[in-house]
């Protein structure tokens, strides 16, 4: 579906692989401290339910993405372990910027520039639809979890506490 906020990457592949989405604007605060929580909160949305797009680093060279609540902080243990990997970091903001092709408060899991692991937090499964970024800062759509994770082959695992 086309929204008058223009087509991304992201929603160009959700149109193309005929999955079912809804896009939605708000107010996008570049100064606020969690993107997550300031757009849970200018979508009116419980955070549980607006997901943040993160980058890691698995083993130190490995890219993946991961993607948790936004009220949560993510595991690296678990993440690594969910991807057969001992240890996993950060990936700096500028490297996920070049990976992806989107800027950091706008990167979503979905038409990435490079196909990577992604995994999905298993407290996704409890929602009928979540919040992931669209592609562009200050654009989220709302998607059901379990079609998108079946459709990628998305791992499913709790990496967040």
């Amino acid at each position: 579906m086309k929204s008058a906020t223009g087509s991304t990457p992201a929603t160009m592949l959700l149109e193309k692989e005929g999955l079912s989405f809804e896009l939605h604007a708000h107010d996008y605060d570049p100064d606020a401290a969690r993107k997550g929580l300031q757009a849970a909160e200018a979508l009116g949305a419980p955070p549980a339910q607006v997901f943040k797009t993160l980058l890691v680093k698995v083993d130190k060279e490995r890219p993946a993405c991961v993607i948790i609540p936004s009220d949560r902080k993510l595991t690296f243990k678990t993440v690594a372990s969910a991807l057969g990997g001992k240890s996993a970091s950060m990936m700096p903001p500028p490297d996920a910027e070049r990976m992806t092709g989107y800027k950091t408060g706008g990167i979503s899991p979905f038409g990435q520039k490079k196909t990577v692991p992604i995994v999905l937090d298993a407290s996704a499964m409890e929602q009928s639809r979540i919040y992931v970024n669209a592609g562009r800062r200050g654009l989220q759509c709302s998607i059901d979890p379990n079609a998108a994770a079946s459709h990628f082959g998305w791992t499913v695992a709790p990496v967040s506490e």
